[in-house]
């Protein structure tokens, strides 16, 4: 199943873009699912897939829902201890959902669509938050699953016999069986959903409104992208206006989008194709609004997944016959002045303005010392030289 994942700056009409790509989908042959938190006028808005048109499914997130059915079924879990404890339950019709919890939603609903509780849809579409929250929550899996090894790792599972005696020697009480089946289970869920992310046959669809105050937004969302190995097919421009006009003031904003569009093209985003949508004078009200955007549909031939992080090596020094082996990473966009780069154990932390990932080194590369980095040509080198103590000596 090929997977569209729509997001863009707030108010640029990401979830007008999201409907119209499952409509072209949809037009194509392809049988289409699309999944949105927000309401697309004309679309139903049932929980679950509800036909739109011929091919198109429709269905919409209750995130309200989906937080009191979870800590309702958290409770049940956890009812020995709550009984322990003498706490009081809480009922479903109490719950208010915390933030965060539509987030949460989204990732449960990629789950299922992972799992193949949806099947039989040949593409996917998400309608995802705004541009900065869309990235943060894409990382979300791979931070929740590193949270989890570290916190509860799973080799300790295999000492469960010793537990009681640890306990005795620690003098603290060790995690109970039911917590680590718990961290088990929700690290294959959150495992499903970073699949599907990283999937080849998953990519974005950008969403922007031609303007000065878009173009820092998109120069920085295509780096978050590239740190986080995530490619981009397309570059929607909404509420394009006509060309030509006999009105000056309207004749000015249609100049100004077209000096946009045209940086665009030529610096922000040079190797992605943008297609305009053009201004229908007014909110697009059903299926007949959303085809006249003439938003392509999804191209089965092109690769969604971008450059992932790549080490070599190099041949040794001629002087001191020292080996040196180079990890890279392409940040198209980036700035040395925005970049933070810092090694803790077998880990490479690494901040590009306000994005963040944790990268987990090659084993070879563990058994080596940083020895430089530099930023060129809009990719991250970062030099490793074995550590004698650590590289098994040759003959």
């Amino acid at each position: 199943m090929r997977t569209v994942l729509v997001t863009g700056l707030g108010g640029a009409g990401r979830s007008t873009v999201a409907a119209a790509t499952a409509l072209a989908s949809a037009a194509g042959g392809s049988r289409t699912l699309l999944v949105s938190a927000e309401a697309v006028p004309g679309f139903p808005a049932a929980p679950e897939p509800t036909r739109v048109a011929d091919g198109l499914d429709h269905a919409r997130i209750d995130s309200g829902e989906h937080f009191r059915a979870e800590l309702t079924e958290l409770q049940k879990r956890a009812s020995g201890i709550l009984d322990l404890l003498g706490a009081g339950r809480l009922d479903g019709e109490e719950l208010t959902e915390l933030p965060g919890s539509p987030q949460l939603a989204l990732l449960h609903t990629l789950r299922r669509a992972a799992e193949g509780d949806w099947s039989g849809y040949d593409t996917l579409v998400v309608d995802l938050p705004p541009l900065a929250e869309a990235l943060a929550l894409l990382a979300l899996p791979e931070q929740l699953r590193r949270y989890l090894r570290r916190l509860l790792p799973a080799e300790r599972q295999a000492a469960r016999a010793l537990r009681p005696v640890l306990a005795q020697l620690a003098g603290v009480p060790m995690p109970a069986q039911w917590l680590y089946e718990a961290a088990a289970r929700k690290d294959a869920e959150l495992a499903a959903v970073q699949a599907l992310i990283e999937d080849g046959a998953t990519t974005l669809r950008l969403v922007a409104e031609p303007g000065p105050a878009a173009e820092d937004a998109l120069r920085a969302a295509r780096t978050g992208l590239a740190l986080h190995g995530l490619g981009a097919d397309l570059l929607v421009a909404s509420r394009v206006l006509p060309r030509h006009s006999s009105d000056p003031w309207f004749a000015a904003l249609a100049a100004q989008q077209e000096k946009c569009l045209d940086h665009w093209h030529q610096d922000v985003a040079p190797d992605l194709p943008v297609h305009e949508a053009a201004h229908l004078g007014r909110d697009p009200q059903g299926p007949d609004d959303l085809a006249a955007l003439e938003i392509p549909a999804p191209d089965d031939r092109t690769p969604g997944r971008a450059g992932d992080p790549w080490w070599t090596e190099e041949d040794p020094d001629a002087e001191d016959g020292t080996l040196t082996f180079t990890w890279c990473l392409p940040l198209p966009g980036a700035v040395k002045e925005d970049l933070r780069l810092v090694r803790r154990g077998d880990e490479l932390l690494l901040t590009v303005g306000p994005f963040h990932r944790i990268v987990r080194i090659a084993s070879a590369l563990r058994r080596c010392t940083v020895s430089g980095a530099a930023l060129a040509d809009g990719v991250l080198r970062v030099r490793f030289t074995p550590d004698p103590a650590l590289w098994p000596r040759t003959s």
